[in-house]
């Protein structure tokens, strides 16, 4: 049987990611992390544990939430290597994220600034969500400067971010209130050459299609008229798979 991707945060992993933090995290209390883990942390769900590892987090680190985010970034490694290497070498990372989306709202520039380097180690459209329901043009506008990125996985945030239903994340409707910049943006990628990102664009707008088809419909039909790419294309059968 498979491993469930829940199973991957055990108490194994809590020691592990409790001694990364101590070890750059010269005030970080050990003890007061741990005891933030119940004796039944293990009949826990996969989001209730990043909950609690958050939490947890929390706990110990004695800084403000800004200088938390400077004691994440001690911690977290290179870049990945592929393009999917968040689940393959940054899952580990998945409970920081956790903690960034619980403050993301106590600095807004700092925690889009964390996203962009964070996203290129683990995956950043969690961190940004509630940015996006609470400062959307805002956000926005960065991620039309990042849908140009050299980084695939800057790149990628870009369409990810935005999505009405992502998984694992509160469904909003948020980004096509600002219809011009969420066109934009995916305009941007509809021709990028990484499968990766074409798939989170096509997903946009299956998701789309679900909430508003005319607008989805309106996006394909001007895509049309100015590209015929094959990974155009690919994005729209992509995106009215469900069509």
């Amino acid at each position: 049987m498979a491993k469930k991707l829940k199973d991957y945060y055990d108490f194994k992993y809590i020691d592990k990611l409790s001694k990364q933090l101590a070890e750059v995290g010269s005030t970080f209390d050990t003890l007061l992390f741990h005891r933030q883990i119940p004796k039944n942390y293990s009949e826990l769900t996969f989001l209730k544990r990043q909950d609690t590892i958050a939490n947890a987090i929390e706990a110990g680190l004695k800084g403000t939430y800004v200088e938390n985010l400077d004691v994440f970034r001690l911690m977290w490694g290179e870049e990945l290597k592929e393009e999917t290497g968040m689940f393959k070498e940054g899952w580990w990372l998945w409970p920081l994220g956790r903690y960034v989306e619980k403050h993301a709202l106590e600095d807004i520039q700092e925690t889009i600034s964390f996203a962009r380097d964070f996203t290129k180690r683990h995956t950043g459209e969690y961190i940004v969500r509630p940015i996006l329901i609470n400062h959307t043009r805002h956000l926005m506008e960065a991620f039309l400067e990042w849908s140009q990125d050299e980084n695939v996985h800057v790149r990628r945030l870009s369409s990810e971010g935005i999505r009405i239903s992502l998984p694992w994340a509160v469904k909003t409707t948020a980004a096509i209130n600002e219809p011009i910049l969420y066109e934009q943006i995916l305009s941007n990628l509809k021709d990028d050459n990484s499968r990766f990102v074409q798939k989170s664009v096509g997903n946009n707008i299956n998701d789309l299609y679900k909430i508003d088809s005319q607008f989805a419909d309106n996006i394909i039909e001007n895509w049309k008229k100015s590209t015929s790419s094959k990974n155009t294309m690919w994005i729209i059968k992509h995106g009215r798979r469900n069509q």
